[in-house]
């Protein structure tokens, strides 16, 4: 892409934007370190640093032009600025090499380089990443802005800014002992949270640098209207804590009323004998000024330092409110006003570390249903209601233990073993909860780990109590499961599998083999059963058993799948042309393929893209999945149908089958299970229930099949029962294609020349 002939005026849209474009050919040309300021872009995109010199090249700073330095990563900044020198503002981003990287240059600019003097402006792309209050408070930043937030204006009164604090720092950097008040100010200013203890401290601060007694007032005033202006005290030191809280009107202090008044219309700050008035610009029509009362008149020095002082708490006021919002939105559920996960987390690691982890449990309390509740009463009733479980979970359990808001319905408590108590907990709902006047009734599923059986971090521990919810609501709602070791194990062999299966996938360890299916009456194959398996390359088998379900429960099963259905549909036409012109091929579906939106057009093009006949394709699929949604699967069914493909309900006999719906589903044939096969000969009941199958299909003009034949018995009873087709080991085991048509060369087939 060329580079942008953009006019700086094309990068400001109505809101007065700055559009990140490449670089321009118009950069402005250095006029010498002693006539310019100097500016260092610290930033890993190349974008940032044109579009920044484009917006502010061609602008003057104090009569003075910009001179820019880049650096391209906090690595390079670094070896840079050991021979850099005049730099007065350092724009960085946050995020570069690493997620922390600006900070720790900040770290090394002020504390190893002893850089005191040049402002730093940290700038991040990341909305959702702020640095924490220690980084500001211990680093001395100017100033924390989004790159969204960087209009050009903004960026230009931004740098202004820094460089008219730059300047001052150097104009009185002569009387260092006073500079270093100024700073030491700033940075206990910056340990204070929230703003009404940041305000007291400007006022304790001010006193401080200046070496008199705290005496003064800090008001807000707060977006100003035609009615007039209106100033909310913040903080009062000294003889003016009479004035107490509230708004400042007149009668309380006329002269102090008075001094902030023309303060704030002026916008600077005043200094008369014996009083000073100090203006604080603020954001979002919000400005902050200072009434003191130093006892004596303040000389130019003092001057410059209040503005200096000034200039960090006019930031400070702003940021500090900001960044403790960041902070409570980053570790605080914003509507149960609990700990969230980020902050559970936290204190898990930190009990993990202490000496009460030997008794510690963690329980996740899972809603059950809340989300029918949710729909059924709307979003704002299920809000109501998680705050009066919040509040619930809050007051009954006791403050000793730790209660957090993890996800929508999903809460936690942490805490002494005794006292996390699964009974303890499900007990608590069984008191209704009264929302609006209405009662609802809710039960809860636990999930409990405990820590002193854990080895890992918090997270760890969060994903095992999280596993044992699971356990515990796939086996009974409104009860709860401790997580084990040995569920743990279990899980990462599951992980480890399905990667070893995507794995094998793909390097072809995977092969299908065929059982035969034979005629009981003429004992000759009219068919065979399509069976895949895997063996690894150390030649180890996986049970199909342990591998199927993985692959369903991953979504691989529909890659496989359709693998396994192609696969068998070349290997028929191949038999066709060897001559088994009667021969019928069985491919099992799984309920995950057939449930997948696409699987009838797979079906369609495995059929048209290998040329098997569909009247010789037979689809088996179990009589659970059968039984699920059978009026989907009847519609499902007559679409298969219509593509000339058979259909098999497989393992008939072991669900519970409705034989009204076995009517409408038009499925062709009963495949017996092996379980009722064995009975035959193992079994006081014999063959009633193969029996009471064949004779089932027979009335109803269906095909059976027995599976898992083992021994002549077992075929004489199920031949003179009148079942005419079977498979099993007594006739042949699941065989490769080669080996396939050695035995049916010797075996002989229906239809084979």
């Amino acid at each position: 892409m060329p580079p942008s002939s953009t006019p700086l005026d094309d990068l400001e849209d109505d809101h007065d934007d700055l559009v990140f474009l490449e670089e321009h050919p118009g950069a402005p040309v250095s006029t010498g370190m002693g006539g310019v300021w100097r500016v260092m872009i610290i930033d890993d995109d190349e974008d940032v640093h044109s579009t920044t010199t484009f917006a502010l090249g061609n602008l003057d700073m104090q009569q003075r032009p910009l001179e820019f330095v880049h650096a391209y990563s906090a690595g390079q900044a670094r070896e840079m600025l050991k021979h850099e020198h005049d730099i007065a503002v350092i724009l960085l981003d946050v995020v570069m090499e690493q997620d922390d990287a600006g900070l720790h240059l900040v770290r090394y600019i002020r504390e190893t380089l002893k850089l005191a003097d040049v402002r730093i402006i940290l700038r991040t792309g990341q909305p959702g990443y702020a640095p924490e209050i220690d980084a500001i408070r211990d680093f001395d930043i100017n100033d924390y802005k989004t790159k969204s937030e960087l209009t050009r204006i903004k960026l230009f009164t931004t740098v202004t800014a820094a460089i008219r604090s730059y300047e001052q720092i150097r104009a009185i950097s002569a009387n260092r002992r006073g500079l270093d008040r100024v700073v030491r100010a700033s940075t206990e200013l910056m340990a204070l949270h929230g703003v009404q203890n940041f305000a007291a401290g400007v006022l304790a601060q001010i006193a401080d640098i200046l070496g008199v007694e705290p005496n003064g007032v800090l008001c807000v005033q707060e977006c100003p209207d035609a009615r007039g202006r209106e100033l909310h005290i913040m903080a009062t030191a000294g003889v003016y804590r009479r004035l107490g809280s509230g708004k400042l009107s007149a009668p309380d202090d006329a002269a102090v009323a008075a001094a902030m008044e023309r303060t704030l219309a002026q916008r600077r700050n005043i200094y008369e004998p014996g009083a000073v008035t100090l203006f604080f610009a603020g954001k979002s029509s919000r400005d902050f000024v200072a009434f003191l009362a130093p006892g004596r008149t303040l000389g130019e020095l003092d001057q410059r330092l209040l503005e200096v002082f000034c200039g960090n708490v006019a930031v400070g006021l702003d940021n500090v409110e900001l960044v403790s919002h960041l902070h409570n939105a980053a570790f605080y559920d914003q509507l149960s006003k609990l700990p969230n996960r980020t902050r559970l987390v936290e204190i898990l690691d930190a009990t993990l570390a202490g000496p009460g982890r030997d008794d510690a449990t963690l329980s996740l309390v899972d809603l059950d249903h809340f989300a029918e509740t949710n729909d059924a009463l709307g979003h704002q009733f299920g809000d109501l209601l998680l705050v009066a479980v919040a509040s619930r979970l809050q007051q009954r359990l006791g403050q000793q233990l730790t209660v957090a808001r993890i996800g929508g319905d999903i809460f936690s408590v942490l805490g002494d073993a005794g006292a996390v108590n699964p009974v303890r907990i499900l007990a608590l709902f069984e008191t209704p909860f009264s929302i609006d006047g209405q009662d609802v009734q809710l039960s809860a599923t636990l999930g409990l780990v405990r820590l002193s059986e854990h080895d890992g971090s918090g997270a760890d521990v969060l994903k095992d109590a999280d596993i044992a919810l699971k356990r515990a609501k796939s086996q009974q709602r409104a009860g709860h499961f401790y997580f084990s070791r040995s569920m743990g194990v279990e899980i990462r062999e599951r992980v480890r599998m399905m990667h070893a299966l995507r794995t094998g996938f793909a390097k072809g360890e995977l092969f299908v083999v065929y059982q035969p299916q034979m005629d009981l009456s003429a004992r000759c194959p009219v068919g065979a059963e399509a069976l895949l398996r895997w063996q690894t390359a150390d030649g180890t088998y996986i049970s199909p058993d342990r591998f199927i379900p993985i692959a369903e429960y991953s979504g691989l099963i529909i890659d496989i799948g359709e693998w396994v259905l192609r696969s068998a549909c070349h290997e028929l036409v191949r038999l066709r042309d060897a001559g088994h012109r009667q021969f019928t091929m069985s491919v099992n579906v799984s309920q995950v393929q057939f449930r997948h939106p696409y699987f009838l057009d797979m079906l369609r093009s495995a059929l048209e893209e290998t040329g098997a006949p569909p009247e010789f394709i037979e689809l088996e699929i179990t009589e659970s999945m059968a039984m699920e949604e059978p009026d989907l699967l009847i519609k499902m069914l007559a679409q298969i149908k219509h593509t000339g493909v058979s259909i098999a309900i497989d393992d008939f006999g072991t669900g519970f089958s409705s034989l009204s719906y076995l009517q409408r589903l038009q499925v062709d044939r009963l495949k017996i299970d092996r379980a009722f096969v064995t009975e035959i000969t193992h079994s006081a009941r014999g063959s009633s229930i193969a029996e009471m199958v064949i004779q089932l299909g027979r009335n109803l003009g269906l095909s059976v099949i027995a599976e898992g034949v083992e021994d002549e018995r077992q075929a004489a009873i199920l031949h003179s029962l009148g079942c005419p087709l079977a498979q099993g080991f007594l006739f042949a085991r699941p065989m490769s294609t080669a080996a396939l048509y050695d035995w049916l060369n010797e075996e002989g087939s229906i239809g084979a020349p």
